[in-house]
């Protein structure tokens, strides 16, 4: 029996409409425990892992990630969810080994085992990032935005990603980084720059903006001199707990 116009579209508008208040469903208390356990300093996992409601609230966060689906999204509402799903997961499995001092394990087989589920797919962190976001993206911004529970990570962001807003966002957070000591360092008197390892690990990435420090100094408020000395800082893999 073929189906009037009119009861295909609306069927068709149904999905749409319950997609959308899937994403809804998860969004909302995400950006609430970003906002209530995320501080400029770290995250409160103790007093996070200490409520059980809000533990279950993540749970629930996460569970709605692993069913999204994307085929509706554009880009940079793609981009959106999967940076939201890295950082989620992240803070999903940092809390569940709480209480520790770092989530990385001699073999980084916290990042490279396939614990996490996003939309619809069994997959790693390292997966997931490589993979996914730096290779299907080619947005080199997204190093600022993605947290790995350490303390040399760029700060988590204390309210999701959307599509959007994206572009704010991460102009925001990497413009935050550049110009902060864990992001550079910088010794006017030996005109030496210690850079985040991340410029070390992904310069690749940066080529598209002439660089590291081309990129950097796009966005730093005073920006490095052209014979100044490159150098590394060590990568803290400290749990980025709130003190």
């Amino acid at each position: 029996m073929k189906l009037p116009l009119r009861v295909v579209l609306v069927a068709a508008l149904s999905v749409v409409y319950a997609t959308a208040s899937q994403a809804q469903n998860w969004m909302e208390p995400y950006n609430r425990l970003l906002g209530k356990y995320v501080t400029s300093s770290g995250v409160k996992y103790a007093e996070w892992k200490n409520n059980a409601a809000d533990m279950q609230a993540l749970q629930a966060v996460v569970d709605g990630i692993a069913k999204e689906s994307i085929s509706g999204l554009d880009k940079r509402q793609q981009l959106a969810f999967y940076i939201n799903a890295y950082n989620a997961w992240i803070l999903h499995e940092a809390l569940e080994k709480y209480p520790t001092k770092s989530v990385k394990d001699a073999l980084f087989t916290f990042f490279t085992s396939k614990r996490i589920t996003v939309s619809g797919q069994q997959t790693s962190f390292n997966a997931l990032e490589k993979e996914t976001i730096r290779s299907q993206f080619s947005e080199p911004r997204v190093h600022f935005a993605l947290n790995c529970a350490s303390r040399s990570c760029p700060p988590l962001n204390r309210e999701a990603f959307s599509g959007p807003k994206l572009e704010e966002q991460f102009e925001k957070l990497a413009k935050g980084y550049v110009n902060s000591e864990k992001g550079v360092k910088y010794d006017a008197a030996t005109k030496t720059a210690q850079l985040s390892k991340i410029f070390d690990w992904y310069k690749d990435d940066f080529k598209g903006e002439g660089g590291p420090v081309a990129f950097i100094n796009k966005r730093r408020s005073s920006p490095l001199p052209a014979d100044a000395k490159i150098t590394y800082q060590d990568y803290d893999w400290g749990l980025n707990e709130a003190k």
